[in-house]
């Protein structure tokens, strides 16, 4: 069945697929073919070539990087891989290349793609090639006109089962999935559906929420986090922004006119003002270290000015604007369809907060239909405590998003959850304990085939393999709406 839909799908794509260049296509051809109808050149072959010898793949752009070829590509993926009739849609990649003798991270942050030269945590350890791939429905990404119900996690995981399949070609060592966040909810659904692909999973700060409509341990987290003095610092700006409601809003009245914003996704500037507000303790501990405590304002002697900049800062006024919601409406879309989002009871703002923190369902345009699959989460969950092998889930101590975490069972395998102390959303290995930042930097190197003979003697000896290099290793934590992993 599985082959049959896959020679039902290649004739589908193969019409209106882009030619290689003539040099390409002749030595594809002196090749031969592959299984599948594909083309495998020689590893001779100059690698841009041989990634355009690839059935639906195109080139966009080269950029140079030192060290490594840069490839944007567009790769043609079915709208619907359950029905290939459907359509087809162009999804962008990047692939960072080192060399086909080195293993290969697969990176996704679950939301757009970034066209500069990055290098994920794992890339770096493994010092390995890295193809990051565009999430379904993120411009440019999405099909016209879209169909929103072929967007969920199932379809996204095919998304990145076939691009795997068309890279292992040439790319034929050892394969990791990796991503932060989003990006990390993103490789546990596609090892959790396509669970042959990889060689092992590196999940940064990933949310699980299990249970959509049972979130008392956000407001437990943020009961404790921090220090007393810092919580009620931050809470009593919330409370301080919200009984200045009016001359808030003038400040937001003045600043919405100045950049054309709009709110009719939401459905009023007021309903905005008061998400932004609720955020704002949230994104705190998502974004910030808790040394930034000293910079908040005491909220009774603050102007309407110095409250409006700390929320603005923290939070952001432009979020949940039609223009801020727009590029996030496929994460609005999927929070609200399969992934659940936070409703924490903030108790502090009790009388003051007129909407409470708002369903996923009031940041997309009404036109698009949204029904909730409560059972997505419960299998995934379930499947991890199950059957995870060689996953790793990192966590920072400081960020909301890891109060529903994913936690392993009596059926994983060669599975690690850490938690970094102190770490916010930006947690990684190398915010590990000594001990345990070894034994996770020795595990993915384990699973990627590449650990040196000291490491596999005595794994306090790990380190990356590729040395610190400023272009590449930039962390790139985006201040978005903030209700977001």
């Amino acid at each position: 069945m599985r082959k049959a839909l896959r020679g039902v799908l290649s004739l589908a794509l193969l019409i209106g697929t882009a030619s290689a260049t003539g040099a390409t296509a002749k030595a594809a051809t002196a090749a031969g073919p592959e299984p599948g109808g594909n083309t495998r050149a020689p590893a001779t072959v100059d690698i841009k070539d041989r990634l355009l010898a690839i059935e639906g793949m195109s080139l966009l752009e080269e950029k140079q990087t030192p060290g490594y070829r840069f490839f944007i590509l567009e790769y043609t993926q079915p709208v619907d891989h359950r029905n290939p009739r459907k359509g087809t849609f162009q999804q962008r990649l990047t692939v960072l290349h080192k060399d086909t003798s080195r293993p290969t991270v697969f990176f996704t942050s679950g939301y757009g793609l970034n066209v500069k030269p990055r290098r994920s945590e794992p890339t770096a350890i493994v010092d390995g090639n890295q193809v990051s791939l565009e999430y379904r429905y993120f411009t440019p990404s999405r099909p016209a006109p879209a169909d929103w119900s072929a967007l969920d996690i199932r379809q996204a995981a095919a998304d990145q089962h076939r691009v795997h399949t068309a890279l292992k070609r040439i790319y034929d060592r050892k394969w990791l999935a990796t991503g932060g966040s989003k990006g990390g909810m993103t490789a546990t659904y596609y090892e959790r559906f396509h669970p042959g692909d990889m060689d092992g999973v590196v999940a940064y700060v990933a949310p699980n929420d299990v249970k959509d409509d049972e979130d008392s341990a956000y407001d437990r987290f943020l009961s404790r986090v921090g220090t007393k003095e810092c919580r009620d610092r931050l809470n009593a700006v919330q409370r301080e922004a919200l009984i200045r409601r009016e001359p808030m809003k003038k400040l937001y009245t003045r600043y919405a006119a100045e950049k054309d914003y709009t709110f009719n996704t939401v459905g009023s500037m007021d309903r905005a003002f008061e998400a932004v507000v609720l955020d704002y303790t949230w994104a705190f501990w998502q974004y910030s270290p808790a040394a930034d405590c000293a910079t908040i304002p005491a909220a009774a002697t603050a102007t309407d000015q110095e409250l409006w900049d700390t929320v603005d800062t923290i939070s952001g006024f432009s979020y949940y604007t039609d223009q801020g919601l727009e590029p996030y409406t496929p994460y609005y879309y999927q929070a609200g369809t399969e992934l659940g989002s936070p409703d924490i009871e903030q108790p502090h703002l009790k009388g003051l907060s007129r909407y409470g923190y708002q369903p996923p369902r009031n940041y997309v345009p009404r036109e698009i239909p949204m029904r909730f699959r409560k059972q997505a989460m419960k299998d995934i969950d379930r499947w991890v405590r199950h059957h995870a092998t060689r996953m790793m889930f990192v966590y920072g101590e400081n960020d909301p998003w890891g109060a529903e975490r994913f936690r392993l069972g009596g059926g994983s395998r060669d599975s690690h959850v850490y938690t970094a102390p102190g770490a916010n959303h930006g947690a990684d290995v190398a915010d590990l304990v000594p001990d345990e930042r070894a034994a996770a930097t020795a595990a993915i190197l384990t699973w990627a085939g590449v650990a040196p003979a000291a490491v596999r003697q005595d794994e306090s000896k790990a380190g990356p393999l590729a040395g610190f290099d400023a272009r590449l290793d930039q962390k790139d934590i985006e201040r978005g709406p903030t209700l977001r992993p």
